[in-house]
């Protein structure tokens, strides 16, 4: 592979939520099974990412926007 292939992995609003939720979770109390500095900043890097365009960790309700937003991606599957 290319250094310079990027790739886009496309989340419904819901589903990027909970997943900023679990990587933000796992990473504070480093419950993460990294075997690889590199999979660690990889982790991170979507962490942030998410976190830029997210609004919802900001929201004093936030505990309740992941709720619901668990309880949606449930919903579809």
């Amino acid at each position: 592979m290319r250094e310079t292939d990027d790739f886009t992995v496309r989340l419904d609003h819901n589903s990027a939520l909970v997943l900023f939720e679990l990587l933000a979770r796992n990473a504070q109390a480093d419950r993460f099974d990294v075997v690889h500095e590199a999979e660690h900043r990889v982790l991170a890097a979507i962490e942030a990412d998410l976190e830029a365009v997210l609004v919802e960790p900001l929201d004093p309700n936030y505990r309740a926007l992941v709720d619901d937003a668990r309880r949606a991606v449930t919903a579809d599957s």
